[in-house]
Parts: structure tokens; C-alpha cells; sequence
């Protein structure tokens, strides 16, 4: 059975000739739950067990899905305290698979995709678990980017302006309807924007969907397409969204924090402040620019599978995924008038 986005031939040639111990033949598995870049279990002979990512098929906006940027991230994070799959090697060669890929250790355990998820994990380890989130996110904030090799990762300053200018410009290309509310956010989050006090490496995607748990703690932080230098406190915005409590209404999808037993949301906060030296005051702010932001991708998300660019449209509720762009919207105007 022919798996899309794979030519298995040359890929399996590929990975073979260059990833040290990978014997084929290989099984190549689409691993669900991505909106974005496609991610393969990568399993061959012996104990060969990897994970490939490649941009999702079809049209792509230009800049977007940049294999080779997300390999040079986590190459740089290796060791530094922040858990992050061993890259084992990049293909920027578009004649092996009509498209750039890396490949990287697979990392077992549990994704925090959602009140499922959270609740698999033994009550006596979820608060270690969330402590670990935090504690993870905190690491990552302090690093020095020039110390890792990440100095030229991006422009340090100005973070939210560009990322206000970046979104406009992807949901203006991506959108399938008019939405005035996103222009009527847009235009409050400019007017608002608070004083960036330091810059660092940015995620810009911490959620709990893309930590791998095991143990009572994070093994690993993936998907960092979305990784630049930046405001820190922009991460801890958008981690801030995901944590819905108990009887919380949610924006997208369900949370493993909606299972109980983690720390609140507040607390959460609170935790992440002592361990940095950032002031946290705004950070309404950046859950409401982080509202905005990913109702913007997932406009975007939604615009792909509409045209048929993502390979596991299956069971996708369209509909549902145009309702939370709403949502989103919604609650980032609602944090800015609170």
C-alpha cells in the first residue's frame, strides 16, 4: 500500500545510506493529529525506529514548512536541558521525495493531544507532568541564542510586530470567508503592543499537543516549525490558552489539563515567574495575541484541506475547524476588552 508523500524506494535508499543502523526494509506510518507538516513512524530492521517530517502536500505558502530550519533548531537544542528528538539527518535533495525531509529518533510516550490523553496519565503524576511543562518552557526561555548557534535564527527585536504583520499577510492568503472580527483584533493588538524586555528562543507553538510525556515528565518538544528569536512571554501566552481547567469551555480542541489533577492555569503563570525573570502582568495580552495568531492558522489549516493539500483528511470536521476560528477570534477580542 502506497503511503502519500512518500516515494518508499528512494526514501528508504536514502534513510539507509545515511542514518547509521537504519537497515531496511522500512514501514513508513503517517502519525495522526498534525495540521501542518507531516510526520512517519519510520520502523526497519532490528531496532531502526525513526521519525521523518516533510511539508504537507500540494501548494504551500511561500517561507512556510522549512525542513531544513526545523532540523538546525533541534540539532542546536540537543543537550541543552530542553528534551528534543536526536536529528539524524536532513534531505533538501527534492528529487528523492518531491520535497525537502529530515529524520530523527522516534520518541515513545504520550501526546498531550487532548482531556483523553491528559487523563491515561496516573493521577500522582500529574502534577509532576505539568511542573515538567513548565519547567521545560522556562529552560528554553533561558538560553542564550548565540551561545547554541541560534544567534541568526531570526531578528530579536520587535517580535510582535512582525508576528502581527506575518499573520495578517498568511490569513489575507489563506482565508475562506470574511471574518471583520480578526481585522478588528488585529487593529487592538497594534495599538497594544507591550515593551519586549528580552530576547529568546521563541517555539511559537508550545502547546501541550507537542510535548511527548513518559514518567511523570516531558521526553520531548517537537514540531518547531514555527521556532524564532523573540518575546518569551508570547509561548507562555499561548500555553496559558491551552491549560482549560475542569468546566472551562474550550476554544479548539479538548485539553489534558480538562482530566484535573495538574495545576491551574494561574498557577501555572505563577510557577513559570519564578523560575524567569520576566514580568507576567501583560499576560492577557499574549493569550489574546496568541488567540488571534492561531485563529489565523488555522484558517489556514482549514484552507488545506479544503484544496486537498493534507494527506489525513479523514474524519476531519470541516466544519468544526471553521467554527473555531470563530472561537478563537472571539476570545482574543474578549481578553483585549476584559
Amino acid at each position: 500500500m502506497t503511503v502519500a508523500g512518500i516515494d518508499e524506494p528512494a526514501v528508504s535508499s536514502w534513510i539507509a545510506g545515511r542514518v547509521d543502523g537504519a537497515e531496511p526494509p522500512f514501514t513508513f506510518d503517517l502519525i495522526p493529529g498534525g495540521n501542518s507538516n507531516l510526520t512517519y513512524r519510520v520502523q526497519g530492521r532490528g531496532d531502526a525506529d525513526l521519525a521523518l517530517r516533510r511539508p504537507p502536500l500540494g501548494n504551500i505558502l511561500e517561507s512556510a514548512h522549512d525542513m531544513a530550519r526545523e532540523f538546525r533548531v533541534i540539532s542546536a537544542l540537543h543537550g541543552t536541558g530542553v528534551p528534543v528528538p536526536r536529528a539524524l539527518g536532513l534531505c533538501t535533495d527534492t528529487e528523492v521525495n518531491g520535497a525537502p525531509f529530515y529524520v530523527m529518533d522516534f520518541v515513545d510516550g504520550l501526546v498531550l493531544h487532548d482531556r483523553g490523553a491528559g487523563e491515561r496519565i496516573p493521577a500522582s503524576r500529574r502534577p509532576p507532568v505539568g511542573r515538567s511543562v513548565i519547567e521545560v518552557l522556562a529552560t528554553l526561555h533561558s538560553l542564550d541564542p548565540d551561545e547554541i548557534g541560534l544567534g541568526d535564527l531570526g531578528r530579536r527585536e520587535g517580535y510582535l510586530e512582525r508576528q502581527l504583520h506575518r499573520w495578517t499577510r498568511q490569513f489575507e492568503a489563506s482565508k475562506q470567508r470574511e471574518l471583520p472580527i480578526m481585522d478588528r483584533v488585529r487593529t487592538l493588538l497594534q495599538d497594544g503592543v507591550p515593551r519586549q524586555e528580552r530576547a529568546g528562543v521563541v517555539h511559537g507553538d508550545y502547546r501541550l499537543g507537542n510535548l511527548i510525556v513518559a514518567g511523570g515528565r516531558v521526553r520531548a518538544v517537537v514540531d518547531w516549525e514555527l521556532c524564532t528569536l523573540g518575546d518569551p512571554l508570547a509561548d507562555l501566552g499561548y500555553l496559558a490558552n491551552d491549560w482549560i481547567a475542569p468546566g472551562e469551555p474550550t476554544l479548539w480542541r479538548s485539553s489534558a489539563i480538562q482530566a484535573g489533577g495538574f495545576q491551574n492555569r494561574r498557577r501555572l503563570i505563577e510557577e513559570y515567574a519564578e523560575l524567569s525573570t520576566l514580568d507576567v502582568s501583560r499576560i492577557g495580552y499574549y493569550q489574546a495575541f496568541q488567540s488571534w495568531r492561531l485563529a489565523a492558522i488555522l484558517e489556514g489549516v482549514y484552507s488545506r484541506y479544503l484544496h486537498g493539500a493534507m494527506a489525513n483528511i479523514a474524519g476531519v470536521d470541516l466544519e468544526g475547524l471553521a467554527r473555531s476560528v470563530e472561537r478563537l477570534a472571539d476570545h482574543a477580542l474578549e481578553q483585549l476588552e476584559s
